[in-house]
């Protein structure tokens, strides 16, 4: 176990230490685009001194903590890498995942060898599904390649963004999965200790997550002589207080050692000086969760899925202003038209006027972009991006302006406050949208101002996100930004 010390400085930084999540409702953006549906219970959010910004029931939105009705899931493509167990009901017994052929990528990582298995990475295309997109492979050699007594692997599973829920179906659902996959990690990168960083508002995937770590130490799978092997590796659950900027790995590795969550400054790079400053892997629950599948079934198998450049498979999560919201497995190359109408079937009501793809600092895609394919370069040159796969139907019940003035009340809440732009940019922006909502025109030359400056200097993705963001409905909605502004 890793002792954590709390810094008297991060007592303040996290909204929901101390705070129970019973009772609570989403504030997230899959609820503030679906608020129509409950418009009371929204305006009394206004007031909650303790915001929760994403439960992960965005496909039954606008969503309140204890509702564990599950999503629709469904497969579209020509193999199933992820859902498989979640389509079955889940699987939460160890004997029951061995027997459905669970630990046999293990047992093949383990008598390849390390070299075998980051080989078989890069033959796979396997490229992270958290929202950066780095090759998989690329990365664990990075932390393999240091010669070392001590590193880690770290799991994130703080699905923060919202409009996703991918990951906490994983968890709930198949976390001999995630297990399996650390260990793959742990063996090959040659770490003998690993952490999954959960987000606090996953309650339900906390406790099923902890009876199966104790499962898997109880039957030799975790601890020394990993499934009979000379390696040992020890893994651990460390639940977060409520900070969408601990999705930021740099962020999250500072949470777990007990201090302000704030982003580190880059280089060193994590995976030369991560966590308590050793060589550290880390990947989302997704991106590890396709690794037994892999080294079960083959890279070449998994490579021939999706297009060249963006192979396997992706998770996609429907919010609930489609027809059929829900969890979809699709192979990258999908189109986004496809995903909705077919797999969404349109929205329940209104006009389509926008997707965001892969969370609320993500592009937003007009009607004209939607023959865009999934796919990493053709989403980054629409303007868009994969990310972490959460899809939000935005309808004409929420106007532009609308809609920018709460991604950017959320970005400045959320902001860690380490660098200026972010710091003080976010909240001025959001400012500036929220007068523009109610009908307030405000000055457009120190909008662009603003956003180019979050743009260049901001430290993190955060601030980067919203520039992006911003950059986005520059583009594809200037007759709607030109309103908002003199």
């Amino acid at each position: 176990m890793i002792p954590i010390h709390r810094d008297l400085a991060a007592h303040s930084f996290y909204h929901l230490e101390h705070v129970g999540l019973q009772g609570k409702s989403c504030q997230g953006l899959a609820c503030f685009l679906a608020r129509e549906a409950d418009p009371a219970r929204w305006a009394k959010l206004a007031h909650d001194p303790a915001p929760v910004y994403c439960l992960g029931q965005c496909y039954q939105a606008p969503a309140s903590h204890g509702n564990t009705t599950p999503p629709y899931c469904e497969v579209h493509a020509e193999e199933t890498v992820l859902l498989g167990n979640v389509l079955a009901g889940g699987v939460r017994h160890l004997e029951h995942y061995q027997a459905g052929g669970g630990g046999a990528g293990l047992r093949q990582a383990l008598a390849l060898g390390p070299q075998a298995v980051l080989q078989a990475l890069d033959a796979s295309g396997l490229r992270g599904r958290g929202g950066a997109g780095y090759p998989t492979g690329a990365k664990w050699r990075k932390v393999a390649q240091h010669d070392t007594t001590r590193k880690y692997v770290v799991a994130n599973a703080d699905e923060g963004d919202p409009g996703a829920f991918s990951d906490r179906m994983l968890m709930e659902a198949d976390p001999f999965r995630l297990i399996e996959a650390m260990l793959i990690a742990g063996v090959t990168v040659g770490a003998t200790h690993g952490i999954i960083y959960l987000r606090q508002e996953y309650d339900g995937a906390a406790a099923v997550l902890r009876d199966a770590l104790a499962q898997a130490y109880s039957a030799g799978w975790l601890g020394q002589r990993v499934a009979g092997s000379a390696h040992c590796f020890d893994l651990e659950l460390v639940v977060g207080h409520g900070s969408y900027l601990c999705g930021e790995e740099t962020a999250m590795l500072n949470a777990i050692e007990g201090r302000r969550p704030e982003a580190r400054l880059r280089p060193p790079q994590i995976t030369d000086h991560g966590l308590q400053g050793v060589p550290t892997l880390v990947n989302n629950v997704e991106t590890l969760c396709a690794i037994p599948w892999i080294m079960q079934h083959g890279a070449a198998r998994y490579a021939a899925l999706g297009t060249d450049g963006s192979t396997g498979t992706k998770l996609l999560s429907l919010s609930s202003l489609f027809r059929r919201p829900g969890l979809y497995e699709v192979e990258f190359g999908i189109s986004l038209r496809t995903i909705v109408e077919m797999l969404g079937q349109g929205v329940r009501r209104g006009k389509l006027t926008g997707l965001m793809v892969g969370g609320p600092l993500a592009g937003l895609l007009p009607p004209s972009q939607f023959d865009t394919l999934l796919d990493y370069s053709a989403m980054q040159a629409a303007g868009g991006a994969v990310g972490h796969g959460g899809v939000l139907a935005v309808t004409d019940a929420t106007s532009i302006a609308e809609l920018v003035a709460h991604v950017f009340r959320f970005g400045a809440l959320e902001s860690c406050g380490k660098c200026t732009p972010c710091h003080l940019g976010s909240p001025e922006l959001a400012r500036m949208a929220t007068q523009a909502a109610a009908g307030q025109r405000g000055d457009g030359q120190r909008w662009r101002a603003l956003v180019e400056a979050l743009a260049a200097t901001s430290l993190c993705g955060h601030g980067r996100g919203l520039a992006e963001f911003a950059q986005s409905i520059a583009r594809h909605y200037p007759e709607e930004l030109a309103s908002c502004f003199i």
